[in-house]
């Protein structure tokens, strides 16, 4: 499999990440640390699951195919309704963010990583090179997201996490209704 051909499949999984981020910028006030948490967890966790899509290969494919879009749609969807919830009430978290929802997050969007692991194995095609291209892909987007999401929501005040929250929601349906 060529370069070309790999930077782009990166590019498409890294956007529901990269989206993802954007709107935690939008909401959250992240510090360059946290940013990078978020950037290297969904870097991590896309390359991660590629590899491990590849691993386990043909004998599961028909099982993740039917049940990926739905744990995907459910894990973002809980998130984005919890944002929108916390939108509205008065008592706030101490801590504006959550490793452990980033790294929910991040799981929810790397399914389709491994389904992709799985295409590998299935035409042969050697994974570590297309995992780290699609690891750091998504890695350099998300981390631009959040601070692109930062200065969106500036822009547009407190009312951004309703927005946060109908986007998490409508990229879990997109995925769901994707495949």
């Amino acid at each position: 499999m060529n370069f070309i051909i790999i930077l782009f499949i990166a590019l498409g999984l890294a956007m529901d990440a990269c989206v993802i981020s954007i709107s935690k910028g939008m909401v959250h006030k992240t510090s360059v640390k946290q940013a990078l948490i978020i950037a290297l967890l969904f870097g991590i966790f896309q390359g991660g699951m590629t590899i491990i899509g590849w691993l386990l290969g043909i004998p599961i494919q028909n099982i993740v195919s039917k049940f990926a879009p739905w744990i995907a749609f459910i894990l973002i969807s809980i998130i984005g309704i919890k944002m929108i919830y916390e939108s509205f009430s008065d008592d706030k978290p101490s801590s504006d963010f959550s490793l452990k929802e980033i790294t929910i997050l991040a799981i929810a969007t790397s399914i389709d990583a491994f389904v992709v692991g799985i295409s590998f194995a299935i035409i042969k095609t050697p994974v570590l090179s297309p995992a780290i291209i699609i690891g750091v892909i998504t890695f350099i987007l998300s981390f631009i997201g959040v601070y692109l999401g930062k200065r969106l929501g500036h822009l547009f005040g407190r009312e951004i996490e309703i927005l946060g929250g109908i986007i998490l929601i409508g990229i879990g349906v997109i995925i769901l209704i994707g495949y």
